[in-house]
């Protein structure tokens, strides 16, 4: 099997061909993925959540992403995988480059970091020292304190208009796939069209991105209290390798997500 690349995933978005990707934490489950067609996945901080039990993602450390990060990639060899820096784990330039190799030498491809504007000489910065970075905009789970707590985005004029600049200022620093959460179908349609070259995928942001993501739990119904925007596929397939397919088919043709999984 070939590996996926970022230019292969360019070439998605240029041919207007929708992708999926879901979060992964371990080797078995990175290979069923893999098998099935997911040929993008992330080790998301989410594992604190998911898998270690905490509320939110903070206690997650670099050690714990690392070590998951080097478990996916020995399940998925070929896959391209995007492995989240941790929360305080970027606080500057200098300390973003140097989590960010740990998590390369892992197994990584990519990075993913969580902010705006302020990001743009750590993205530039990591961006000419050979470190592809993803950014997460909208709902910020690493946020949660300063947003109040698990909310939609971008909703008011004035936090939609910062989401657009903020993307463009991010992408002119050097960004390479931006990760949009819990906003407003039509301003991730927005952000999406405006990125021209970039792909973006959506969680909780519609169908007009370039790719959709789930955490993994969420996908096969072991979530306790799933999100709005996420749908159980397991209970339509009663198997998970079924129910990662029709994950795949629903996103490649648009039906996932559907209105009930979306934002006005």
């Amino acid at each position: 099997m070939q590996s996926t690349t970022l230019a292969d995933l360019r070439q998605l978005k240029k041919e207007k061909r929708k992708f999926a990707t879901i979060t992964a934490y371990d080797a078995s489950f990175a290979r069923l993925f893999a098998e099935q067609g997911i040929n993008v996945m992330l080790i998301g901080d989410s594992l604190g959540m998911t898998v270690q039990g905490f509320d939110s993602t903070l206690p997650v450390t670099m050690e714990d992403i690392v070590y998951h990060t080097r478990c996916v990639r020995t399940g998925a060899p070929d896959s391209f995988l995007i492995a989240d820096m941790p929360f305080m784990s970027y606080a500057t330039p200098e300390q973003a480059c140097e989590n960010a190799a740990k998590l390369m030498r892992a197994g990584a491809n990519m990075v993913k970091i969580e902010g705006g504007s302020w990001l743009c000489d750590t993205v530039k910065m990591l961006t000419e020292r050979a470190v592809p970075v993803c950014i997460h905009l909208g709902l910020m789970p690493q946020s949660v304190n300063i947003l109040g707590g698990y909310k939609v985005q971008g909703r008011d004029e004035s936090s939609a208009n910062q989401l657009i600049t903020d993307s463009i200022a991010l992408k002119d620093a050097g960004m390479q796939i931006l990760l949009l959460e819990c906003i407003p179908s039509e301003l991730a349609r927005q952000i999406t069209e405006e990125l021209t070259t970039i792909p973006v995928i959506g969680i909780g942001a519609g169908n007009s991105t370039d790719a959709q993501i789930l955490v993994m739990h969420d996908a096969l119904g072991i979530t306790a209290r799933p999100p709005k925007f996420a749908k159980d596929f397991l209970k339509e397939t009663g198997n998970i390798r079924d129910a990662v397919r029709l994950y795949i088919e629903q996103v490649e043709s648009g039906a996932y997500p559907d209105q009930e999984h979306s934002f006005k």
